[in-house]
């Protein structure tokens, strides 16, 4: 009994490993469920869909190993955060679809509440803004929307949590209703600095206490598997995070200052600020990282809404590359965009811009641009967002940001490494296997169940092996910057609907 079981539960799909406590994986399952769009903005799971994908992954990683359930000694659980859940307490069957961290169906709400003036309390007391991307009002839109659901809410007959809290509840037969900190500090209830549920949030979006799971730590057995056929009863859930904190974890990003970015749809930024939270003067979000027994450590997190998907839309919309990975090809056909800049705003730009009404835009076109230098020019596109982050962060910090690890799909983009290197002036490490987020839920697992005496023996389980350094002159450096900015000065003013 020395595997430790990792469910990563995400937006499109659920990926199950089965690892042993050095980090190498023995068995891995991935499944996809259905989005479901009801209207335009609104974005929703069926939570019975989400834990089918859960149990079929469970079966076929165990079975890839070659182990049976008996040998897992404990599981990790990392999720999609803000997506929001409620269900009945006895029978398990949802209240409603769950509600999508993509959704924007509140967005009416945030705004109404904003031109009350609760944004400067909300951001002091959670570190988040006003923005339907986070959970209480999308809970608060179910209570109001869905017949019934406010008054069984107060009675205690319903459960509201995010997925890891809801997963937990269906791993243990519906004996334990938690959820961890760092989910938590997503829902716009918690108070960051108490790490309990808020009574003045609570009812400022009139939220029933009743309905609310309990707040725990990432690593600690919060309950123990119970009524799963793919399962043994009494295997100790022992660690929970969300994905972009797991993924901090599992980069070992252990000190202030350490920073990782995940290069999927979007690109993800969290940097370690240590024992206290830190406001940020860019509009980035404090967060909590992870709290395991007395040690709370925060962190600041900025994201790039698309980068990715920037190079899905050369695949779909453009049609100039057939598979998203024969873009680095294409772009290493040119030494340089030779002054085309893609902004790729096509949702907007969060931080340190927070415009949701940027457009992508590109600039510097001329008769000899060719698809070559639009793919590269993408791709610097992405690797600009994301020093726009790390500059605001490292401002905020006091620090420089000299090393960062990457993980997620897109990180295995060898030219955009680099140009994320260059561009950034940093090293970056990245690890053999892109599992970090899984890896980092496994690692709270171990250390929860006292498979591990300390994280830094946690850490043995993530290794860099590739490292890209900086090469740019300064000088060189600077002028792309400031091509940059121009090409982002021009996205913020163009006409809504450019693209």
């Amino acid at each position: 009994m020395r595997y430790l079981l990792a469910i990563d539960q995400g937006t499109t799909g659920t990926t199950v490993l089965v690892m042993d406590l050095e980090g190498r994986i023995l068995g891995r399952n991935h499944c996809e469920f259905p989005q479901h769009y009801p209207q335009p903005g609104w974005v929703e799971h069926d939570p019975e869909e989400i834990f089918r994908t859960v149990r079929v992954c469970v079966e076929g990683a165990l079975a890839s190993a070659g182990l049976h359930g008996k040998s897992i000694a404990a599981a990790g659980i990392t999720n999609q955060r803000e997506t929001t859940v409620l269900w009945d307490r006895k029978t398990g069957e949802p209240a409603h679809r769950a509600i999508v961290w993509q959704d924007r169906r509140t967005a009416s709400r945030c705004e109404e509440l904003r031109s009350k003036g609760h944004e400067p309390t909300i951001r002091e007391k959670t570190g988040l803004v006003l923005d339907p991307y986070f959970s209480g009002t999308k809970l608060e839109w179910l209570l109001d929307n869905v017949p019934g659901t406010r008054e069984r809410a107060e009675r205690g007959e319903l459960a509201f949590g995010t997925v890891d809290s809801y997963l937990v509840w269906r791993l243990s037969g519906g004996e334990v209703h938690a959820t961890d900190v760092t989910n938590a500090s997503r829902t716009l209830l918690m108070n960051l600095h108490t790490l309990s549920w808020d009574a003045d949030l609570l009812a400022l979006f009139r939220v029933p206490a009743r309905v609310l799971p309990e707040i725990v730590p990432s690593a600690k057995v919060i309950a123990h598997t119970k009524g799963m056929n793919v399962l043994p009863d009494g295997i100790p859930i022992a660690g929970i995070a969300g994905d972009q904190q797991a993924a901090l974890f599992g980069q070992a990003c252990f000190g202030e200052g350490d920073s990782k970015c995940t290069y999927g749809t979007g690109a993800f930024i969290l940097v370690n600020t240590g024992r206290r939270p830190r406001q940020s003067r860019f509009g980035l979000l404090t967060t909590v990282a992870w709290q395991i027994g007395d040690e709370v450590v925060y962190a600041l997190e900025g994201s790039a809404f698309t980068a990715g998907a920037a190079v899905q839309w050369l695949r779909d919309g453009l049609g100039i590359i057939k598979k998203s990975a024969e873009v680095e090809e294409l772009a290493r056909k040119v030494d340089s965009s030779e002054g085309v800049s893609f902004v790729p705003a096509l949702a907007g730009l969060g931080a340190p811009y927070w415009d949701p009404h940027a457009r992508g835009i590109l600039t510097g076109l001329t008769r000899g641009t060719t698809a070559a230098h639009i793919a590269r020019a993408t791709l610097e596109g992405i690797a600009f967002q994301v020093d726009d982050l790390l500059r605001s962060m490292a401002d905020d910090l006091g620090l420089p940001i000299a090393r960062m690890r990457a993980d997620g799909g897109a990180s295995a983009n060898n030219l955009l490494m680099q140009l994320q290197a260059d561009i950034s002036d940093l090293t970056i490490e990245r690890p053999q296997d892109p599992e970090s987020t899984a890896k980092g839920a496994a690692m709270l697992a171990g250390l929860g169940a006292g498979l591990f005496r300390e994280k830094e023996q946690a850490a043995r389980m993530s290794q860099a092996t590739s490292v890209f350094r900086g090469k740019l002159q300064p000088s060189v450096r600077d002028d792309l910057r400031q091509q940059w900015a121009d090409a982002v000065r021009r996205a913020r003013s163009a006409p809504a609907g450019q693209a």
